[in-house]
């Protein structure tokens, strides 16, 4: 009998053994701004590890906790006949957050394990208080140690995750920090082998020590109640570590005049409702955000947040029950002009900035979550957002080991974001090949989604059958019937025909759904301009676009809205052209140095179009 063919329950077995050893997202804090916060943002000094000589001896076995060659203890002698084969000092250090591709050439298409090493002092407010470590993401695989002592494992390149740090661990003085970072690639992880774009390896995003009370609300979810029946009423839940019994939850809206209590039932958790009836809605044109505190009489943490509804109805989706269409852009977590993975306040503020210069209500964060101030500045900024997990072309769907670690990067990308008022969709998956098992998979994804918000939308980006008759080209994968919107990715003209094509071309789905494409584009690269006949130019991409638009105004009426690729060019090395691309995604509007191609204002002249027409 083989692996494949063996009960489910003999899988559970190391699945159950991963989670236990790894950082669950049923721990995660939420709302870190929020917090009293530490950054160990900065310089970490690094150690390159190809073999992985810290981790594993020389017969290639797990080093012990004490073993002094491990790269996790310290690498000072204790006098002069302690032999170190490993040492970290300021001739070699990291920028984080920051990947390490885009800090030194020697890094620029390193995949493997880097150790990193950071120095602190800390003292907590008081004794009895708890302290974590808390990473925005690393890029993949993350073992953790403090002062010697292991605190956990993470895997998921784009997710958040923390491990409270024991108190007898922790010291005033001269504490060391060790993260073993690998951004290797795998056929059993989630992404795969095979992606179109970048594999960036490093700690990519804030790192932080957060202090909370012993008893501290760990985590919340406060939306607006679906469906919204006209009586707009707050609802979501709260969670407070080590609570009392009857142990009181008190939510506070100064703006709204709302204050009310609540208590937390055995498990710790507090089902709030709340009467709002002069709540201001959160929209495209007026992003309402309120001031919402929570308080027990230990803990206190506050946050803006929005309330909106969106849902389906019939072949429209309507935002605070008005139809809504999307004029949209995909965006990679990337700042072209520097070749770097985005992680500022700056790197945000820019993609969204050129996003609504565009014109667009709505961007589609590909293909994996991005950093959390993407999604914070949508919110005040009244932009839309589709979030994604990189379950992406083919992984191995028949894997239930495989399953888990998608299903907990899903759990991991909404628990954090799950009270921004932005996000209307959360997406399972890009271009997955069509198979009774892949969609039994994706179905179970999309459930999870479901189960963890029913507030939102469900979708993923369906495979497309371009062989129909008559030029009618049918959305028919089967995970359609288990979406709320049918998502699909087209790029007639490009990788198929040219952009004429267009011109005879018609789209349809047979579930009776709202229809809305993903992703369409063409390359050009940036300042090379041609007849618009001749692929890679400026004038080619101008043309694809001039026909992509034209064909999309006689989409049919359950035709919601785009997300072409993609907002700006970004690295991948599939693309291997030796004089057009050179390890580079050209498909984007904005090029490798952040100047505008000619398609932009043909897309752009298109919303503005749409924008009108909705208005």
């Amino acid at each position: 009998m083989t692996k494949q063919n063996l009960p489910f329950r003999w899988w559970l077995l190391p699945v159950l053994v991963l989670m236990h050893l790894s950082a669950s997202s049923a721990d995660l804090l939420t709302n870190i701004p929020g917090r009293k916060t530490t950054s160990l943002n900065g310089k970490w000094q690094y150690i390159i590890d190809i073999y992985e000589t810290g981790f594993y001896d020389y017969r290639y076995k797990e080093r012990a906790e004490d073993d002094p060659e491990a790269y996790w203890n310290t690498d000072v002698p204790a006098n002069s006949l302690d032999r170190k084969e490993h040492g970290y000092n300021d001739k070699y250090t990291l920028n984080v957050p920051g990947d390490w591709n885009s800090q030194a050439d020697k890094f620029l298409y390193y995949e493997g394990s880097v150790w990193y090493k950071k120095s602190f002092d800390y003292k907590k407010s008081n004794q009895n208080n708890k302290l974590y470590v808390y990473f925005g993401a690393v890029s993949y695989k993350a073992d953790v140690y403090l002062n010697g002592k292991k605190l956990g494992a993470h895997k998921g390149a784009f997710s958040p995750f923390n491990f409270e740090i024991p108190a007898a661990l922790l010291k005033e003085k001269d504490n060391f920090l060790v993260v073993k970072v690998d951004n290797k690639r795998y056929a059993d992880e989630i992404p795969t082998l095979n992606t179109d774009w970048w594999n960036y390896g490093g700690i990519i995003r804030d790192v932080c020590l957060v202090e909370v009370p012993n008893q501290f609300i760990s985590n919340y979810f406060i939306q607006l109640a679906k469906p919204n029946t006209g009586v707009n009423s707050i609802s979501g839940w709260i969670e407070v570590k080590n609570a009392t019994a009857n142990q009181e939850v008190v939510v506070d809206i100064p703006e709204l005049k709302i204050s009310q209590k609540f208590i937390v039932n055995a498990t710790g958790r507090a089902t709030v409702k709340i009467n709002a009836p002069k709540l201001t809605l959160w929209s495209l044109e007026n992003p309402k955000l309120y001031q919402v505190n929570i308080s027990t009489s230990a803990d206190k943490v506050s946050e803006k947040i929005g309330f909106r509804t969106i849902e389906v109805q019939g072949e429209k989706i309507l935002l605070n029950n008005k139809p809504v269409f999307f004029r949209g852009i995909s965006i990679h977590s990337e700042i072209p002009d520097e070749g770097r993975r985005a992680n500022t306040q700056k790197d945000a503020e820019k993609l969204l900035g050129w996003a609504r210069e565009l014109g667009c209500n709505m961007v589609r964060l590909a293909h994996y979550p991005h950093d959390e101030k993407m999604t914070r500045l949508a919110d005040s900024l009244g932009l839309l957002v589709w979030s994604e997990i990189p379950v992406y072309w083919t992984i191995d769907f028949k894997s239930q080991e495989v399953f888990e670690k998608a299903k907990t990067q899903l759990d991991e990308m909404i628990d954090r974001d799950k009270n921004r008022a932005s996000i209307i969709i959360w997406s399972v998956g890009n271009e997955t090949p069509v198979s009774e098992t892949r969609t039994l998979f994706m179905k179970n994804l999309l459930q999870e989604a479901r189960k963890q918000d029913p507030t939102r939308l469900v979708s993923a980006a369906l495979e497309v059958n371009y062989h129909s008759e008559e030029n009618m080209r049918w959305i028919d994968d089967p995970l359609g019937a288990y979406v709320d919107v049918v998502s699909f990715n087209q790029y007639l003209g490009w990788y198929g025909g040219t952009p004429e094509s267009c011109r005879t071309a018609n789209w349809g789905t047979h579930y009776k759904k709202p229809l809305f494409i993903s992703e369409t584009g063409a390359e050009a690269v940036g300042g090379y301009h041609a007849d618009a006949k001749q692929l890679w130019s400026e004038e080619f991409q101008e043309w694809y676009y001039q026909e992509q638009v034209a064909m999309l105004k006689r989409m049919p009426a359950n035709f919601v809205g785009i997300s072409p690729w993609l907002l700006a060019d970004f690295r991948s090395p599939r693309r291997n052209n030796p004089i057009y691309q050179q390890g580079w995604n050209n498909k984007g509007l904005f090029d490798q140095k952040g100047e505008k191609k000619k398609a932009f204002y043909v897309l752009k002249a298109y919303y503005d179009e749409l924008a009108k027409k909705y208005k």
